[in-house]
């Protein structure tokens, strides 16, 4: 299983979301953590950031070495790529 670390803004962004919705994506990025499974997709050709896709929201983070997922941001999808 791969470690999840948080950064500050990722922290913030899950906390002010509803209980339910955050439960959602927890669970959702956990099972990727254990299992690799999930919408997950590379933002840009050659770029290191990818997206996990939770219902409306998308979890933006980083694979840093072998075992340490950095998540970066929480975003609901209108709001994620601008």
């Amino acid at each position: 299983m791969k470690r999840i670390a948080w950064t500050e803004q990722a922290r913030a962004d899950v906390r002010s979301l509803d209980k339910n919705i955050a439960m959602r994506i927890l669970s959702a990025l956990h099972r990727f953590a254990e299992s690799g499974t999930g919408d997950v997709k590379a933002l840009q050709a050659g770029a290191e950031e990818l997206r996990l896709r939770v219902g409306a929201y998308r979890l933006f983070f980083v694979l840093s070495g072998d075992d340490v997922i950095e998540v970066r941001r929480v975003r609901h999808r209108r709001e994620a790529y601008r």
